[in-house]
Formats: C-alpha cells, structure tokens, sequence
C-alpha cells in the first residue's frame, strides 16, 4: 500500500529530478532514494553500536597476531593437515 505525502522541494532539485527521471518518476525515484537513505542509517547505527562495545583494553591478538592466526587455525576441526 502506497501513502500520498506532501513534500516541499526546492525549484532547482525538482528540476534536476525531472531531468533525471521525468515527472511521472518522482515518486518511484524519491521512494528509492528514501529507502537508500534508510538502509545506510540502520547500517551506521548498528556500526556505531558495535564501536560502544569494542574493548579499550585490546584484544589478544595485539602482542603477536600471527601467532594468535596460527592458534586460531590450530583450534579449527574443520582444518585438514
């Protein structure tokens, strides 16, 4: 289901989409373009929670991380040989 809004655009950017997109593809443009915006919002935030959770002491593998590659390697049953 599709809800009709009223948006206000400046002159020169609603030129450019009809350009664009004529102007029987406003609404498919804006819808996608809105989506996109969205996803990229909930990405950052997910980004930005995961950072708030990140150690400030360090991690294991900062002394020596090829040795800690090469223990996480050793650990993995799925590995052959």
């Amino acid at each position: 289901m599709a809800m009709r809004l009223h948006i206000s655009l400046e002159d020169n950017l609603v030129e450019a989409l009809d350009q664009r997109v004529g102007r029987r593809g406003r609404s498919a443009f804006i819808s996608e373009a809105v989506r996109q915006a969205l996803e990229e919002e909930r990405r950052w935030g997910a980004i930005e929670a995961a950072l708030a959770t990140a150690s400030a002491e360090g991690h294991e593998w900062d002394r020596d991380p090829s040795d800690w590659v090469r223990a996480q390697r050793r650990g993995d049953v799925r590995r052959i040989g």
